[in-house]
């Protein structure tokens, strides 16, 4: 399934975020100066294209019930690919624990130790960085071998093919 969520970054920017739930792997993303929907529904589209060769059939996608995630265009995009969309009840973190454990690991581990960049297109290439190395490098203690989340969906990916194609996906949306 995928996760979504959003983030602020230091009162000048937005993180929307698409997270796979299996894999922990951010597939979609978008810094942006606000919180319009057509930022999430690019960070959705990005993910559904990281993921789509893999075959998206019986997709979950869980967001929290922020406005960006129950707009028409964002519920229409995941209805035109047949997701099944789940929302959290209450604004409670621990019904979205994914997508806030991806924040928080982005904001404690790199962001909050970095001064402050001075503009949206500096902080853009920061977070490429920031997310490159989260994905490809960074160990995760949330798969039995510690492996980075782009080696793991790898992994998966050659284990599903020998066991005749089964995938498993997760998609995550941003969380604040």
């Amino acid at each position: 399934g995928l996760v979504g969520s959003e983030m602020c970054i230091r009162d000048r920017a937005y993180l929307h975020l698409l997270t796979d739930t299996f894999t922990h792997e951010i597939i979609g993303w978008v810094l942006s100066d606000s919180l319009v929907a057509s930022n999430t529904v690019t960070a959705l589209d990005m993910g559904i294209l990281c993921v789509s060769h893999q075959g998206i059939d019986g997709l979950i996608h869980h967001s929290n019930r922020s406005v960006q995630y129950c707009c028409n265009q964002y519920i229409d995009r995941l209805q035109a690919i047949k997701a099944t969309i789940s929302m959290t009840e209450d604004y409670k973190p621990t019904d979205n624990a994914i997508a806030e454990r991806v924040n928080g690991i982005i904001k404690q581990e790199w962001l909050y130790r970095m001064k402050r960049p001075p503009d949206v297109l500096i902080a853009r290439e920061l977070l490429t960085g920031i997310i490159g190395f989260y994905n490809n490098r960074r160990p995760h203690r949330s798969n039995k071998d510690m492996l980075p989340p782009a080696r793991f969906r790898e992994a998966l990916t050659c284990m599903s093919s020998l066991n005749g194609g089964l995938s498993l996906i997760h998609i995550s949306e941003p969380t604040r």
